[in-house]
């Protein structure tokens, strides 16, 4: 076993592929260190059978729940989806439903937060990939790549207000809803990691205003923040350091170019590019690695141990 960690919390999104006993998933991230987990969208009921009796022991804590949870199959309700904009009512109530029933899972856990894919802007392609494919061959400053990118953000502004209010009414419900039934639970809408998807961290800030007072914050993702600083979505560190009040939780993980859940420091290489982001995970109430199978348990202590170390730093100056 590595050494403890204390308040950071680990996802299973490092290890849920290689397991279909939940005990066992648990057990090998507890060998890391973590006592705190998030349960990540993948995470089946069959899976909880054995993981909820160590939670009930206390053996493990759950930090957070990351809708939709548990594993919902239908793609309508991914993490890739309109979900919560759903312009079709039906669909919307269902999207509003599934997001309850996470935080009731949340609750019962003793969870602090609800990760939520609120929504995208819907494109009849995927634009991103295919921008993304033209910033790998020709780069960013391509004409190719300007001509493309300046197409997807005449689409994106021109709809993000009207989706945004839909996810915001959505949130209203969803909130009402886990109120009434006494759930201290806190919803944390995630930055992604695709140029069509919301929020932006201006649009999360848009709809943490709006609704002023409810349960509803940032949850910053920072890897995908990095991946759409690149692209050319917004200013990443900078707006999310503007945003630290306004964040309830990250994700943790680092991005080479546009490929993102790697070890901080360790995979790039790079010890000062990541420093940027540690007073806000100093200052997130809920702090959790999401990292990719390809990371090793030793790169991830190594990891851990130079962000700790730098915070600590930070403390004494």
């Amino acid at each position: 076993m590595l050494t403890s960690k204390g308040e950071y919390s680990f996802s299973t999104c490092w290890n849920i592929k290689r397991h279909s006993s939940g005990a066992e998933m648990i057990a090998e991230i507890q060998e890391l260190g973590f006592q705190q987990v998030e349960l990540n969208y993948n995470v089946t009921t069959e899976m909880l059978k054995t993981i909820e009796p160590m939670i009930e022991r206390g053996m493990i804590g759950i930090s957070s729940v990351h809708n939709t949870f548990p594993h919902t199959p239908d793609p309508d309700y991914g993490t890739d989806s309109v979900l919560l904009g759903f312009d079709d009512e039906v669909k919307r109530q269902k999207a509003i439903d599934l997001l309850v029933g996470s935080a009731e899972y949340a609750h019962r856990y003793g969870a602090k937060a609800v990760v939520v894919h609120p929504g995208e802007i819907p494109f009849a392609n995927n634009i991103d990939e295919t921008l993304k494919g033209i910033y790998h061959e020709q780069g960013k400053d391509s004409l190719a790549y300007q001509q493309l990118w300046s197409e997807m953000i005449e689409r994106r502004e021109s709809l993000s207000e009207h989706y945004l209010e839909r996810i915001q009414h959505s949130l209203e419900e969803v909130c009402d809803r886990v109120l009434s039934k006494g759930y201290n639970v806190a919803f944390g809408i995630e930055t992604r990691s695709r140029c069509y998807q919301m929020p932006t961290l201006a649009e999360a800030k848009k709809v943490r205003e709006r609704m002023k007072g409810a349960p509803v914050y940032l949850w910053y993702d920072i890897g995908h923040g990095m991946m759409m600083d690149r692209m050319g979505l917004y200013q990443n560190a900078e707006e999310a350091n503007a945003m630290k009040d306004d964040i309830i939780g990250v994700h943790i993980h680092e991005t080479l170019g546009l490929s993102d859940h790697w070890c901080p420091y360790i995979h790039s290489k790079d010890m000062t590019f990541f420093d940027r982001f540690l007073d806000i995970i100093d200052a997130a109430p809920v702090k959790v690695y999401e990292l990719k199978a390809a990371c090793q348990p030793e790169e991830i202590e190594a990891s851990h141990q130079l962000l700790i170390s730098k915070i600590q730093e930070r403390h004494h100056k």
